[in-house]
Protein backbone atom coordinates (compact mmCIF):
# COMPACT_ATOMS: atom_id res chain seq x y z
CA UNK A 1 0.00 0.00 0.00
CA UNK A 2 1.35 3.32 -0.99
CA UNK A 3 1.15 6.20 1.45
CA UNK A 4 -0.18 9.51 0.23
CA UNK A 5 2.04 12.50 0.72
CA UNK A 6 0.55 15.66 2.19
CA UNK A 7 -0.13 18.38 -0.40
CA UNK A 8 2.39 21.16 -0.61
CA UNK A 9 1.26 24.73 0.09
CA UNK A 10 1.22 25.46 -3.64
CA UNK A 11 -0.88 22.39 -4.47
CA UNK A 12 -3.29 23.09 -1.56
CA UNK A 13 -3.68 26.70 -2.76
CA UNK A 14 -4.41 25.57 -6.33
CA UNK A 15 -7.10 23.15 -5.13
CA UNK A 16 -9.11 25.80 -3.21
CA UNK A 17 -11.25 28.75 -4.40
CA UNK A 18 -10.06 32.22 -3.54
CA UNK A 19 -12.31 34.76 -1.86
CA UNK A 20 -12.32 36.83 -5.05
CA UNK A 21 -13.56 33.85 -7.08
CA UNK A 22 -16.32 33.13 -4.58
CA UNK A 23 -17.38 36.80 -4.53
CA UNK A 24 -17.47 36.84 -8.35
CA UNK A 25 -19.81 33.82 -8.38
CA UNK A 26 -22.04 35.39 -5.70
CA UNK A 27 -22.21 38.64 -7.71
CA UNK A 28 -23.16 36.79 -10.89
CA UNK A 29 -25.90 34.86 -9.04
CA UNK A 30 -27.23 38.12 -7.53
CA UNK A 31 -27.36 39.80 -10.96
CA UNK A 32 -29.21 36.84 -12.46
CA UNK A 33 -31.62 36.85 -9.52
CA UNK A 34 -32.34 40.54 -10.07
CA UNK A 35 -33.07 39.98 -13.76
CA UNK A 36 -35.34 37.02 -13.07
CA UNK A 37 -37.05 38.82 -10.16
CA UNK A 38 -37.85 41.84 -12.32
CA UNK A 39 -39.32 39.63 -15.04
CA UNK A 40 -41.43 37.72 -12.50
CA UNK A 41 -42.82 40.92 -10.94
CA UNK A 42 -43.81 42.15 -14.41
CA UNK A 43 -45.63 38.89 -15.06
CA UNK A 44 -47.42 39.12 -11.71
CA UNK A 45 -48.72 42.59 -12.62
CA UNK A 46 -49.95 41.30 -15.99
CA UNK A 47 -51.61 38.32 -14.30
CA UNK A 48 -53.45 40.64 -11.91
CA UNK A 49 -54.74 42.73 -14.82
CA UNK A 50 -55.91 39.56 -16.59
CA UNK A 51 -57.60 38.41 -13.37
CA UNK A 52 -59.37 41.77 -13.02
CA UNK A 53 -60.64 41.57 -16.61
CA UNK A 54 -61.90 38.03 -16.00
CA UNK A 55 -63.63 38.97 -12.76
CA UNK A 56 -65.27 41.97 -14.44
CA UNK A 57 -66.61 39.64 -17.18
CA UNK A 58 -68.01 37.30 -14.51
CA UNK A 59 -69.63 40.20 -12.63
CA UNK A 60 -71.06 41.50 -15.93
CA UNK A 61 -72.63 38.10 -16.58
CA UNK A 62 -74.15 38.05 -13.08
CA UNK A 63 -75.51 41.58 -13.59
CA UNK A 64 -77.04 40.52 -16.92
CA UNK A 65 -78.82 37.60 -15.19
CA UNK A 66 -80.04 40.01 -12.50
CA UNK A 67 -81.37 42.31 -15.23
CA UNK A 68 -83.10 39.44 -17.04
CA UNK A 69 -84.83 38.32 -13.84
CA UNK A 70 -85.74 41.75 -12.48
CA UNK A 71 -86.11 43.94 -15.56
CA UNK A 72 -83.32 46.33 -14.57
CA UNK A 73 -79.80 46.44 -13.16
CA UNK A 74 -79.20 47.14 -9.47
CA UNK A 75 -78.95 50.86 -8.74
CA UNK A 76 -75.62 52.44 -7.85
CA UNK A 77 -76.86 52.66 -4.27
CA UNK A 78 -77.74 48.95 -4.18
CA UNK A 79 -74.37 48.18 -5.72
CA UNK A 80 -72.83 44.81 -6.41
CA UNK A 81 -74.10 43.53 -3.06
CA UNK A 82 -77.46 43.09 -4.85
CA UNK A 83 -75.85 40.10 -6.56
CA UNK A 84 -75.46 38.22 -3.27
CA UNK A 85 -78.24 39.69 -1.07
CA UNK A 86 -81.69 40.70 -2.15
CA UNK A 87 -81.92 44.50 -2.09
CA UNK A 88 -83.93 46.02 0.74
CA UNK A 89 -83.96 49.54 -0.69
CA UNK A 90 -86.12 50.71 -3.57
CA UNK A 91 -86.50 49.65 -6.29
CA UNK A 92 -86.88 46.13 -4.91
CA UNK A 93 -86.11 43.09 -7.01
CA UNK A 94 -89.21 41.52 -8.57
CA UNK A 95 -87.88 38.00 -9.19
CA UNK A 96 -84.70 37.62 -7.13
CA UNK A 97 -83.03 34.20 -7.18
CA UNK A 98 -82.93 32.69 -3.68
CA UNK A 99 -79.30 31.64 -4.16
CA UNK A 100 -78.25 35.05 -5.47
CA UNK A 101 -76.25 35.60 -8.63
CA UNK A 102 -72.69 34.84 -7.49
CA UNK A 103 -71.33 31.53 -6.26
CA UNK A 104 -69.82 31.69 -2.82
CA UNK A 105 -72.21 34.34 -1.56
CA UNK A 106 -69.69 37.19 -1.75
CA UNK A 107 -68.63 39.82 -4.25
CA UNK A 108 -64.94 39.22 -5.04
CA UNK A 109 -62.34 41.87 -4.32
CA UNK A 110 -60.13 42.99 -7.17
CA UNK A 111 -56.62 41.47 -7.41
CA UNK A 112 -55.27 44.41 -5.37
CA UNK A 113 -57.66 43.61 -2.48
CA UNK A 114 -59.98 46.55 -3.18
CA UNK A 115 -63.70 46.61 -3.95
CA UNK A 116 -64.88 46.88 -7.53
CA UNK A 117 -66.68 50.13 -8.40
CA UNK A 118 -70.17 50.03 -9.89
CA UNK A 119 -72.35 52.77 -11.34
CA UNK A 120 -75.77 52.34 -12.93
CA UNK A 121 -76.53 53.90 -15.28
CA UNK A 122 -72.91 54.23 -16.22
CA UNK A 123 -71.04 57.27 -17.42
CA UNK A 124 -69.25 55.24 -20.10
CA UNK A 125 -72.15 52.84 -20.64
CA UNK A 126 -75.23 55.06 -20.18
CA UNK A 127 -77.68 52.29 -21.20
CA UNK A 128 -76.33 49.77 -18.72
CA UNK A 129 -73.60 50.12 -16.09
CA UNK A 130 -69.94 50.86 -15.51
CA UNK A 131 -67.88 48.33 -13.59
CA UNK A 132 -64.22 48.99 -12.86
CA UNK A 133 -61.19 48.83 -10.60
CA UNK A 134 -58.54 51.52 -10.25
CA UNK A 135 -55.78 48.95 -10.64
CA UNK A 136 -52.36 48.75 -9.06
CA UNK A 137 -52.12 52.43 -8.04
CA UNK A 138 -55.66 52.45 -6.56
CA UNK A 139 -56.27 55.87 -8.14
CA UNK A 140 -58.34 57.01 -11.11
CA UNK A 141 -56.43 57.09 -14.38
CA UNK A 142 -52.93 55.78 -14.75
CA UNK A 143 -51.23 53.86 -17.49
CA UNK A 144 -49.47 50.56 -17.98
CA UNK A 145 -49.94 48.26 -15.01
CA UNK A 146 -51.45 51.17 -13.03
CA UNK A 147 -54.24 51.81 -15.54
CA UNK A 148 -57.89 51.46 -14.58
CA UNK A 149 -59.56 48.25 -15.75
CA UNK A 150 -63.23 48.65 -16.67
CA UNK A 151 -66.00 47.14 -18.73
CA UNK A 152 -65.81 50.00 -21.22
CA UNK A 153 -62.08 49.73 -21.90
CA UNK A 154 -60.74 48.07 -25.00
CA UNK A 155 -58.89 44.77 -24.69
CA UNK A 156 -55.52 46.33 -25.50
CA UNK A 157 -52.71 45.13 -23.26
Amino acid sequence: MRRQRPLSDRARHAAAFTLVEIMAVVLIIALLGTLVGTAVVGQIDKARITTAKTQIKQLEAALEFYQMDNGRYPTSEQGLEALVREPTIEPLATDYRPEGYLKGGAVPSDPWKEDYHYESPGTNNPHSFDLWTYGKDRQAGGDGTSADVGNWASDES
